[in-house]
């Protein structure tokens, strides 16, 4: 294992561990070397190292066991699924956006309750209109409105997935702030909380739909030849 630069390095060592559990230089079930050795491998502080290990450790390759050490718990890429979608094409992904978005407001629809329903319409006041300047900060509200939707859907998969690909939905979203997307207004976000207010998972269904139409319509003119 090579040793790290000055630059980013728990980000850094976390990718070299990594590397090195994907590549078997730790086989499942094998303990990882001590905090002292590790730090030596890396050449860097014992902080930095578990602070690595812990990043691990959420991302599910790694278990710390009290008392015994580090262990291998997996050397699946967790990552893959993420960067094949980044690979994929707009247009791919928006369709694996609207799949997800339209099989939640069903399900929101027939859960749905006058809190969640109160929730989603002052997340969609807080969103407001974007109109240029703090794009980041309209980015995270448009999100936070759509990840609503996902959570009112009370389906902790479809909840894990958006949580997931969060940061490729955040990407479609700015992507439709460009001059050749057309942003969906805010009566297109109000009609897919109208529907799943009605309790009609059709309705719901088909207000995603519209919402996602314009986009998808605009990225099939993109790719005539």
């Amino acid at each position: 294992m090579d040793p790290l630069n000055k630059t980013n390095l728990a980000d850094t060592a976390v990718e070299a561990i990594r590397g090195e559990i994907l590549a078997h230089r730790w086989a499942v079930g094998e303990k990882l070397p001590n905090e002292a050795r590790l730090s030596a491998m890396l050449s860097v502080s014992r902080g930095t190292v578990r602070e690595a290990v812990r990043a691990l450790v959420s991302q599910g390759y790694l278990e710390t066991r009290q008392g015994s050490g580090t262990y291998v718990v997996s050397a699946a890429d967790a990552f893959r699924p993420l960067t094949m979608a980044r690979r994929a094409g707009l247009r791919d992904q928006y369709e694996a956006r609207l799949a997800l978005d339209a099989q939640a407001a069903r399900l929101a629809a027939l859960r749905r309750t006058p809190e969640t329903v109160a929730h989603l319409r002052a997340l969609l006041a807080e969103r407001g209109i974007y109109e240029g300047g703090d794009k980041a900060g309209f980015i995270a509200r448009d999100f936070a409105f759509h990840q609503a939707v996902i959570a009112a859907s009370q389906n902790a998969v479809l909840v894990g997935m958006y949580d997931f690909f969060s940061t490729l939905i955040a990407e479609t979203i700015e992507a439709s702030l460009s001059e050749e997307l057309p942003e969906p207004d805010d009566a297109a976000h109000a009609a897919i909380v109208d529907a799943i207010e009605s309790g009609d998972p059709q309705a719901a269904d088909t207000a995603v739909r519209r919402f996602m139409a314009p986009v998808l319509s605009a990225l099939d003119r993109m790719l005539l030849p």
